[in-house]
């Protein structure tokens, strides 16, 4: 009788593996939402009125509020704030005849004040973005891509060394929902993580949560 030989993954191999970047999870989740949005539409563009199809272009202008929690490291009495104001712009289109597409923006996710100074984000994002209609008015929204963000901290003596400004890529998505008024302007509602880079700390994670409009050319 034949006898079946497994063998065991070479260590090395499994010490590279272990050294791939891992994708958060969230962003896995979106990709999913952006795969299935295509297969969802194409069975509801058979039967929905033709009301559903807009132009494949629009500006957006959205505002609200952004989550700056970092770890506060701080010495003495400095604490910090955690909410930032935030507001962004931003120029989308949608390829022809699809629920995919592509969007630049600009984010400023505000001014908060900790180690006794103040600390400002802002940053550039290039996402690759999907719709899911779900009826004649309303869209499911999700993106996933990359932002340039831009940190300037500045604090006190005590805490000078966590002072500077730092900027560089990484991960950013977010999810939301359209509700469309008419064929040239749109309603939002969006939730987004951001992870931009910190002096001394390295990248951390940013949220914002934004209303906003969309006119639609």
């Amino acid at each position: 009788m034949s006898h079946l030989k497994i063998q065991k993954q070479p260590a090395h191999l499994s010490a590279r593996l272990g050294q791939l970047p891992r994708v958060p999870m969230a962003a896995m989740i979106l990709l999913g939402l952006l795969a299935s949005s295509a297969v969802h539409a194409q069975s509801y563009s058979s039967s929905a009125p033709s009301s559903s199809s807009f132009a494949p272009s629009y500006f957006a202008f959205n505002a609200g509020t952004a989550d700056l929690s970092r770890p506060i490291t701080a010495f003495g009495v400095f604490g910090g704030q955690q909410q930032g104001q935030a507001y962004g712009v931003a120029l989308g289109n949608y390829f022809e005849g699809s629920n995919y597409g592509v969007e630049v923006s600009y984010a400023d996710f505000g001014s908060v004040t900790r180690y006794g100074g103040n600390s400002k984000v802002d940053g550039i994002n290039l996402s690759l973005i999907g719709r899911m209609p779900l009826g004649d008015s309303f869209n499911l929204l999700g993106k996933v891509g990359t932002t340039y963000s831009r940190t300037t901290v500045t604090t006190d003596v005590a805490n000078s060394a966590l002072a500077g400004s730092e900027h560089g890529y990484d991960w950013a998505y977010g999810v939301g929902g359209e509700y469309k008024i008419n064929a040239s302007w749109g309603a939002t509602l969006q939730y987004a993580e951001h992870f931009v880079k910190y002096p001394s700390t390295g990248s951390e994670r940013i949220s914002s949560t934004t209303f906003g409009v969309r006119y639609y050319y």
